[in-house]
């Protein structure tokens, strides 16, 4: 009788994952609770922009989640250039701060997905799962905002920079003076802002750009 033996089934790879946030008690407990899942392994930990990237380049992980405001490099920056060295990385942004601008600066700039750390551990894990397939997961807050935004004209960098002057308290023949044009160009400009945004008033203005990720 000849006998035939089967190989082992093949056990697939383990995801590898790099965990970038400037908060070190944030990095300990995804690591910790990530690490209840045996197809995912964290290779390697940044605490800022810089880092991202460096840690990245050494170790070529296959995904990897990233907050957006972080010290020396912000989140934007680290994941263009990540992008850059690898266009197959999967890249979850995992950060407090919604809105439809801000996200959708992210995922211009890289981002495979885009999630509120006010999600659910499982919602994480089913994001990295479903990164390596190239299945994006963005947070349903987020991704609501993107519809209902997705229609209205985008400020203007010029308008934006008006716009965080105001922020700051700064009247119109200050912002002339600190963007070198005339005060008409000024207020013509908030005059669109107003507009744009929906907003009765600068103050107003500013509240809802915050809240749609044109201002930090």
């Amino acid at each position: 009788m000849i006998q035939l033996h089967m190989a082992a089934p093949l056990q697939p790879s383990p995801i590898r994952l790099l965990l970038a946030d400037d908060h070190p008690v944030m990095r300990d407990g995804l690591k910790f609770m990530l690490a209840q899942n045996e197809d995912i392994t964290v290779v390697c930990q940044a605490a800022d922009g810089v880092e991202a990237v460096e840690m990245f380049a050494a170790h070529r992980p296959n995904v990897v989640i990233i907050d957006l405001q972080m010290p020396r490099m912000q989140g934007l920056e680290a994941i263009s250039r990540i992008r850059k060295m690898d266009p197959e990385v999967a890249i979850i942004v995992l950060t407090t701060f919604g809105g439809d601008f801000r996200a959708a600066r992210a995922l211009a700039a890289g981002a495979t997905s885009y999630l509120l750390k006010s999600s659910s551990m499982a919602e994480i894990v089913g994001a990295v799962r479903n990164a390596v397939v190239g299945e994006a997961s963005i947070s349903p807050e987020v991704a609501d905002e993107l519809t209902r935004f997705r229609v209205m004209q985008p400020l203007s960098e010029r308008e934006i920079a008006v716009l965080t002057l105001i922020a700051q308290g700064k009247q119109n023949h200050v912002i002339s003076r600190v963007l070198s044009i005339s005060e008409e160009a000024v207020k013509s400009r908030v005059k669109n802002i107003l507009q744009k945004l929906g907003a009765r008033d600068r103050t107003q203005a500013v509240t809802i750009a915050t809240e749609r990720g044109f201002l930090s």
